[in-house]
């Protein structure tokens, strides 16, 4: 198993990346957001990737952060959803952003992805309501004070779900409740308007 790479990139297109090590020049596949985050042609990048093994084809995935092999493992765990499908989905949504959308059940954005139905987002949707939670959107969200809340309490759930619902993206939700001081004491409404603060 290959866990990353790390080398000189020589090579971007559209759907992943040549990364060159020990003058071996490895093809990635990749989201185009991944494709986007890395660095430009000739300058060293680490890939972390993931290894998929078929009868007649070795192929490897590659991504900026380790998080984004977690939701890509799971949406290819889904029936239906095969690694091509996965990296469609990944990169017409932020991983930040694909998380709030599943626990949302919102088929649309997920569907939005080219060459996925909405019978597939739906069970993309289905299948891992209960395997994602928005702890991990709300843990990983940089650039905001560290606050001492708990995602089990449904308030902050509910509220980054209320903030993505107004147009404001997953990842800026969670970081704007997570600015908001002693927030685990607060009504869903208090705590609705003290985020919008963080925003706007």
């Amino acid at each position: 198993m290959i866990s990353y790479i790390k080398g000189i990139i020589t090579d971007k297109t559209e759907d992943g990346v040549v990364i060159e090590t020990g003058g071996i020049g490895f093809g990635v596949n990749a989201s185009v957001n991944t494709v986007a985050s890395l660095p430009s042609v000739g300058d060293e990048a680490i890939v972390y990737t993931f290894m998929n093994v078929k009868e007649d084809d070795i192929s490897l995935y590659g991504f900026s952060q380790k998080t984004d092999i977690d939701i890509f493992k799971k949406l290819i765990s889904v029936s239906g959803i095969g690694p091509k499908g996965a990296l469609s989905i990944m990169s017409s949504l932020s991983t930040d952003d694909l998380i709030t959308a599943i626990m949302a059940g919102d088929v649309k954005a997920i569907s939005a992805a080219n060459g996925i139905g909405k019978k597939t987002a739906e069970r993309v949707i289905l299948e891992l309501k209960d395997k994602i939670d928005l702890e991990e959107l709300y843990t990983s969200s940089a650039n905001a004070p560290s606050a001492k809340l708990s995602m089990e309490d449904q308030n902050i759930k509910d509220t980054i779900l209320a903030l993505t619902a107004l147009g404001i993206s997953a990842s800026d939700a969670a970081r704007a409740v997570k600015a908001v001081p002693d927030a685990g004491e607060m009504t869903a409404e208090q705590l609705l308007k003290a985020s919008l603060k963080n925003v706007y």
